[in-house]
C-alpha cells in the first residue's frame, strides 16, 4: 500500500529455511480485511494471513518435506503450552519469535510469492483439492467451521448468520452443509443474493426497523436455535442475543465494539450460551477439509474473483465496493 488509494508489488529477497522454519511457495492468497487499511489511505508492505502453497525448502527433517502441498495456518504459537499441544495455537499467550531461529526478519506476509512458516503450522492438502479451494480452510470457512463445531450445529437447527462478508458467507456454506435451516442478516444486495445461492433460505436487512420481528415471525415466534455474527457490529451482536430462542447458542466471530448485555435478562432467564470463536482446533482440520471436498461447487460460487498479485490495487478497490464474495490473489501471475 503506497497510500492515497495506490497499491502494487515490491521486490524482496527470497527467504531461506532455518531450523523448523520452512519456506513455502505460495500459490493462492485468499484476501481478508486488509482492504480496510487500503481505503483508509494506509501504507505498508506486509499484508495477509491466509495462504495455500508448496513447501520448497527445509533446513532439517521435520513435519513436512519439499514438495508437500500445504495450508498455511495463521499466527505463530509457541508450540509448547497447553493450548498449543491440544491444537488451540490461535489462543497461545506466549507466541514465538521465529526471528530467533532465522537470525533475520521473517517473511511473514501472505501477500507474497514466498513465506516463512514453522512446520507444525502447515496442514496437508489432500490430492485433488486445488490451492484455491484449500485456501478456504483459513478465514473463508475456518472461523465459522469452528463456531459450528462448538455449537454442534445439525439438521434440526435454524441457524442465523449476521454479516455476510467473506467470513459470513462461509458460515452460510458451513451451516448448509450440516443440513441446518439457514438465514442471514445483511444489507448489501449483492451479498444477500450470493448468500441465497450458497444455501440461505432467507436474508433479512438489518436496517429495517422491524428486523427482529421479521426473524421471530420466520421462526414462528420461537427464535433461532443458533447464531453466528461475522460483522463485528454492536447492533448485530445485540440482534443475535434478542433473536436467539431460550436455551439457544450464539457465537461471536466478527471482532468489534461493546454492546449492552444484561446478565439476568439475557443470560439467566433466557439460558443462553455465548461463545467467542477465532479459528478452529487444528485437530479438526481433517473434518474441515472433508467439508471443502464436499462443497466444491459452492466454493466455486463463493470465490467470485481472482486477480494476479500485480493487480492488488484493483482487488482492494473491488473489495471496497462489497460487490464480491471471496477474492483470491495469484502471486505468480
Amino acid at each position: 500500500m503506497f497510500g492515497e488509494g495506490k497499491g502494487g508489488v515490491v521486490e524482496k529477497p527470497d527467504p531461506q529455511a532455518a531450523g523448523d522454519v520452512v519456506v513455502v511457495k505460495i500459490h493462492a492468497v485468499p484476501m481478508c480485511t486488509e482492504y480496510k487499511g487500503f481505503i483508509g489511505g494506509g501504507t505498508g508492505e506486509r499484508f495477509g494471513h491466509e495462504a495455500a502453497g508448496e513447501v520448497v525448502e527445509v533446513a532439517q527433517p521435520g513435519r513436512v518435506k519439499v514438495g508437500d502441498r500445504v495450508v498455511v495456518q495463521p499466527q505463530s504459537g509457541c508450540g509448547k503450552c497447553s493450548l498449543c499441544v491440544v491444537g488451540e495455537h490461535i489462543h497461545c499467550q506466549n507466541g514465538r519469535n521465529i526471528r530467533e531461529t532465522l537470525g533475520t526478519d521473517p517473511a511473514s506476509a501472505t501477500y507474497a510469492q514466498y513465506l516463512h512458516k514453522v512446520d507444525e503450522l502447515l496442514s496437508p492438502i489432500p490430492d485433488g483439492v486445488s490451492y484455491e479451494h484449500a485456501g478456504m480452510a483459513c478465514c473463508g470457512l475456518g472461523p465459522t467451521f469452528g463456531a459450528m463445531e462448538q455449537m454442534q450445529v445439525n439438521a434440526l437447527d435454524t441457524v442465523m448468520v449476521t454479516g455476510l462478508g467473506p467470513v459470513g458467507l462461509g458460515g452460510i456454506i458451513n451451516a448448509h452443509y450440516r443440513g441446518a435451516r439457514v438465514i442471514g442478516v445483511e444489507s448489501h444486495p449483492y451479498r444477500a443474493e450470493l448468500a441465497k445461492k450458497l444455501g440461505a433460505e432467507a436474508v433479512f436487512n438489518p436496517t429495517d426497523s422491524d428486523v427482529l420481528e421479521q426473524i421471530l415471525d420466520f421462526t414462528d415466534g420461537v427464535g433461532v436455535d443458533k447464531a453466528v455474527d461475522c460483522s463485528g457490529a454492536s447492533a448485530a451482536h445485540r440482534l443475535m442475543v434478542d433473536a436467539a430462542r431460550r436455551k439457544g447458542q450464539v457465537t461471536f466471530v466478527g471482532e468489534g465494539g461493546d454492546f449492552p448485555l444484561g446478565a439476568s435478562r439475557d443470560m439467566i432467564r433466557k439460558g443462553l450460551v455465548l461463545r467467542g470463536n477465532w479459528h478452529y482446533n487444528l485437530g479438526d482440520y481433517p473434518k474441515l477439509m472433508q467439508v471443502i471436498q464436499s462443497v466444491s461447487d459452492q466454493i466455486d460460487t463463493f470465490i467470485t474473483h481472482t486477480f494476479p498479485m500485480r493487480d492488488v490495487q484493483q482487488a482492494w478497490e473491488l473489495q471496497a465496493t462489497g460487490e464480491c464474495g471471496k477474492v483470491v490473489l495469484h502471486p505468480w501471475e
